[in-house]
């Protein structure tokens, strides 16, 4: 793909992408060029259908440290409504069908945190801290860290780490569902590519639906997403793929998914 000032991109494995946000000099923090630069390679990715799942990664120190204060601080209210900062970057995220599993290590702070609570799930290495510290600075999040943070963890939870900016480890950060699963720092990224791989061996189909699905568990009532499951899974019955993963189950063989 094209080259970035701020990403590094790898095809470790058919149907994987492996993203590494590399502004070393400032911890990853998520300035305009970074956020424009992952919008547009996620818009690539996303009608490439030889990659089917995005591993996003960041350095051992800090996934990311949060948003580029250096480029805000100056700015106007005016400035910012102008701008409409954050909102073109994070839709452009949040719009991926394709999944994307965060693969965590040192600080994901502010920025960090949203971003990595925008993918579909965390691995968090050992040395992993999370936090919304935005009100030392005398603002709030603005990458959806209130609400999504809320959902993840609950009200009391949030509400102590953003009103008291404390950090949330690891071994906590699991406990409280905000992470899938911990592990050893030098296994991180294995783990993390071994995941995608699994899924990459999915029907893309399926998996595309299944993402659906869970997300839409947050946005609708229990009937409703009930009704929306039922509705996609007899839908499933309508591709090749959904033959031929029935067939090498019953013929105890690996299935061939082709996507259609």
């Amino acid at each position: 793909m094209t080259d970035f000032q701020t990403l590094l991109v790898e095809t470790p494995s058919d149907g994987v992408l492996l993203v590494r946000l590399n502004r070393p000099e400032a911890l990853n923090a998520l300035n305009s060029t970074l956020l424009s630069e992952l919008g547009g390679l996620l818009d690539k990715a996303g009608g490439d259908d030889a990659v089917r799942v995005v591993v996003l990664t960041g350095s051992e120190k800090a996934f990311a440290a949060g948003a580029d204060i250096k480029e805000m601080s100056d700015k106007s209210y005016a400035q910012m409504m102008k701008l409409d900062f954050f909102t073109d970057a994070a839709r452009r995220i949040e719009q991926f069908r394709k999944p994307i599993i965060a693969a965590v290590s040192g600080y994901a702070l502010g920025g960090g945190c949203e971003l990595a609570m925008m993918c579909d799930f965390i691995i968090a290495s050992e040395t992993a801290r999370f936090g919304q510290p935005e009100i030392n600075l005398g603002v709030a999040p603005g990458i959806g860290g209130t609400q999504r943070l809320t959902r993840f963890v609950g009200k009391a939870k949030a509400m102590d780490m953003i009103l008291t900016a404390r950090m949330m480890d690891a071994a906590e950060a699991e406990r409280a569902g905000l992470v899938s699963r911990v592990v050893p720092a030098d296994k991180l990224i294995e783990t993390a590519l071994e995941a995608a791989a699994k899924i990459a061996g999915h029907s893309p189909l399926a998996v595309l639906m299944n993402k659906e699905l869970v997300e839409a568990a947050y946005e609708t009532t229990l009937t409703t997403g009930v009704a929306l499951e039922r509705r996609l899974f007899h839908s499933l019955f309508a591709f090749e793929d959904q033959k031929e993963g029935m067939a090498a189950f019953v013929e105890k063989r690996k299935p061939d998914f082709k996507g259609r």
